[in-house]
């Protein structure tokens, strides 16, 4: 954190004093899942085993040393190891260098890199078809450097042991995996503000991230924002693009739960039971979500609009401390710049809370500027996209209904040049063409992920620069 101040300090200098005193933009995100954020950054780690056919440990006299060519040596001992890689690798004798000798046989074609060793046996050189694929000197940072494999071609390992900790512990991750966001960004060059020179992934200095209930990283805008340390939302593309927009620095604060509806978990205070048929549907703090007419319902351990409630009560939180949550912006003050929601997935399931979504938008809506008195803040939907264009059903009632919100619709002329609806059908992904066949969470492919955030962000730059 001390570091994080002087970079900050050093910023401020720079800052006209009139900009420097200008409050930080603070931008509310929420929803579903798929706003808590499924989007893969890489396709992980997996443990080595058995792809790695008839390895053999050879161990030579004496400590490593570089000048020597251990090609040209006999072992002092040989061992075939049974188990390579696992939980359980055959142990290895030590007394002098060891050196592990095998083949490949890569079960996908793709780029790989390869992560032998762990703790002290980290400490090695690893080649693959003779090309160097890793290097980690005692005292030194590890080099990586990825190799293009071919499914079911058999290509020779080596690997040096360059201190006496050495087993055969190991992992390997395919770089390559279509749809993951390292795939998109550093093998096909889409999106290149995410990483630097260096490739590394960039980390904004002037864009916090804070997430309540769910995604809960708190650091400057970067990968890892979503539901874990690999996983992205729709915050990183919409805060780089109101990071570009404003001066002051930006706030991402987001609240947001999976597996929740608009029609009873998020449904939003204010709002009044309703009857279809003979069966009554909660209103506010009501419990349970249905009922028949006439009976009395015996509660259960939720009511509506708690994930409203616990969601927005800890945003409320966070900002009512905001001195204590961002040190960094201390005396500085906030101002609520705009709101943005993506959700709909669980209203989808019956055509009753679909026929309820739109007016449970316009109420929610409402009701956010209301509570964080920011009656003008400009407000963004996605829609939801699944399938496409080819959705039907309750999905498509609950897409419309997104739609008809938008300002320019004219449905609802108290949302024009303030409610912006993006429609993100067209971001619908190709399941082969990402990293894991689940609809509902658009495949976890980072690329639908990065075009929804951006949408949103150009819908709120359109707000902005309309006020």
């Amino acid at each position: 954190m001390k570091f994080i101040h002087r970079l900050l300090a050093a910023a401020i200098l720079t800052i006209p004093p009139a900009l420097a005193e200008q409050p930080v933009k603070v931008y509310i995100l929420a929803g579903q899942s798929n706003m808590v954020g499924i989007g893969q950054v890489t396709g992980g780690g997996s443990r080595w085993g058995k792809e790695f056919v008839d390895p053999v440990l050879s161990v030579y006299e004496g400590d490593y040393d570089p000048q020597t060519d251990y090609d040209k040596l006999e072992p002092v001992k040989t061992v075939k190891l049974e188990e390579f890689g696992g939980v359980k690798p055959t142990p290895y004798p030590g007394g002098g260098t060891q050196i592990v000798r095998g083949k490949l046989v890569p079960t996908q074609t793709g780029v790989f890199e390869f992560r032998p060793g762990y703790g002290d046996s980290e400490h090695n050189i690893m080649e693959v078809a003779g090309t160097e694929v890793y290097r980690k000197e005692p005292g030194g940072e590890a080099s990586r450097t990825p190799i293009q494999l071919t499914q079911g071609k058999e290509v020779p390992f080596k690997i040096t042991y360059l201190t006496a900790g050495a087993n055969g512990l190991g992992w390997y991750a395919r770089l390559d995996i279509p749809g993951t966001l390292s795939t998109l960004v550093k093998q096909q060059g889409k999106f290149p503000y995410l990483i630097d020179e260096q490739g590394n992934w960039v980390s904004r200095d002037d864009v916090w991230y804070k997430g309540v209930v769910t995604a809960t990283a708190d650091k400057w805008l970067s990968v890892g924002c979503g539901a874990g340390g690999n996983n992205i939302g729709p915050e990183l593309g919409f805060g780089h693009l109101l990071g570009d927009h404003h001066d002051e620095p930006v706030l991402i604060l987001k609240a947001s739960q999976g597996n929740r509806s608009l029609a009873w978990d998020f449904l939003p205070p204010g709002s009044e039971r309703y009857e279809v048929g003979d069966t009554v549907y909660a209103g506010y703090k009501d419990s349970p979500s249905s009922w028949k007419k006439g009976t009395k319902p015996e509660p259960i351990n939720w009511y509506a609009g708690k994930q409203y409630d616990d969601c927005f009560g800890e945003a409320k939180k966070v900002l009512a401390n905001f001195d204590a949550s961002f040190p960094f912006w201390k005396g500085r003050g906030y101002e609520i710049a705009g709101f943005g929601w993506w959700q709909g997935h669980k209203d989808t399931g019956s055509e009753i809370t679909a026929g309820r979504y739109e007016q449970n938008l316009v109420h929610l809506i409402k009701t956010l500027r209301k509570e964080f008195e920011a009656p003008d803040a400009p407000f963004v939907v996605a829609t939801i996209g699944f399938e496409g264009h080819k959705m039907e059903g309750p999905t498509l009632t609950v897409a419309n209904a997104q739609l008809a919100v938008d300002g320019d619709s004219g449905k609802h002329p108290e949302f024009k040049g303030n409610v912006k609806t993006v429609d993100t059908r067209d971001f619908w992904p190709d399941p082969e063409q990402s990293p894991k066949n689940q609809g509902f969470h658009y495949h976890q492919n980072a690329g639908t992920y990065m075009q929804v955030g951006e949408a949103m962000g150009k819908g709120m730059l359109e707000l902005l620069k309309g006020k």
